[in-house]
């Protein structure tokens, strides 16, 4: 039996969606398989953490620090941010640990983003309780582009995804030009599985230094608490723009419909999938931990 007939069995079986999945393991692909054509897919969420490698690497060049407070780089949004949010640094946008609790999206593609932010109400003191909010996610590559003075996209063009060998990658922006980085980035199964490798190298890929490893260490071990969530997959915590799983020493890029890379550190091993799991993707990964996991 190979490495994935229980996983391919439990895909159909449960209707699990899964469009391609891709095992790394200790230097080498070792499996994977296509359920239908090799695309480009939107990783949804996932597409955050690549805007967290961003921080890091912006943070390695001297542009930024965790501990700066995100307003001090929008001098322009001062005089309207709402109480309390000149305290939001840029860990706690990392963490999404903003204070915010939005729930309007009436106005996301009509008014500036970053405007948004900075004028929606503080529920909470920022850095206090973890709250999911794209925007947290968004700011950090209005942050580079206010340092660097290019999107997202385009400084980590020469950083990252072209040291990752992922030629042309396409990344939505908002209706004002700025990466949208909450989502949006548009990768096949394999090129996804080039962020979860770097990551369980230290930030190394290929022999180069792309990632601080001092920031991909703080990734995942600089955790939120989010024991209000409703499902063991994510009430583990959450990092920079990464989920902690439920085995020990494992962490994630999780974007919705199930596009996952999975970084097993303790089987020095990635797992990827790209999927369209409209029901609860997360039984995709509890499928990876019983059918995958025993045969690494």
């Amino acid at each position: 039996m190979g490495l994935l007939s229980d996983f391919r069995l439990s895909v159909i079986e449960k209707n699990l969606g899964v469009y391609g999945i891709h095992i790394y393991q200790s230097g080498k692909t070792l499996d994977e398989y296509r359920f239908r054509s090799n695309d480009r897919e939107n990783l949804y969420s996932a597409s955050k953490t690549f805007a967290s490698v961003g921080i890091g690497i912006a943070e390695n060049e001297g542009r930024l620090r965790l501990s700066d407070y995100v307003l001090d780089f929008f001098p322009e949004y001062k005089d309207i941010a709402y109480s309390g949010s000149e305290k939001i640094t840029i860990r706690h946008l990392l963490q999404m640990s903003s204070g915010h609790m939005i729930e309007d999206f009436s106005q996301y593609n009509s008014k500036d983003r970053a405007e948004l932010f900075f004028i929606a109400e503080m529920k909470k003191e920022a850095g206090s309780d973890f709250y999911y909010e794209d925007l947290c996610s968004y700011m950090l590559g209005r942050l580079v582009e206010k340092v660097s003075g290019k999107i997202m996209l385009e400084y980590l063009k020469p950083r990252m995804f072209d040291m990752l060998e992922i030629v042309n990658p396409q990344w939505n922006t908002c209706q004002h030009g700025h990466t949208s980085c909450s989502g949006g980035l548009y990768l096949t199964t394999e090129e996804f599985s080039r962020i979860g490798i770097t990551l369980l190298q230290n930030g190394i890929y290929k022999d180069k230094q792309i990632v601080p490893a001092h920031y991909v260490n703080l990734m995942h071990s600089d955790w939120v608490d989010t024991t209000s969530k409703n499902d063991a997959e994510t009430r583990g915590g959450y990092g920079y723009q990464v989920w902690k799983c439920t085995p020990p020493n494992t962490y994630r890029a999780d974007g919705m419909y199930g596009q996952l890379c999975v970084v097993l550190t303790d089987y020095n091993a990635v797992i990827t999938v790209t999927s369209h799991n409209e029901i609860n993707h997360k039984d995709i990964l509890r499928a990876m931990w019983s059918d995958i996991l025993p045969k690494l």
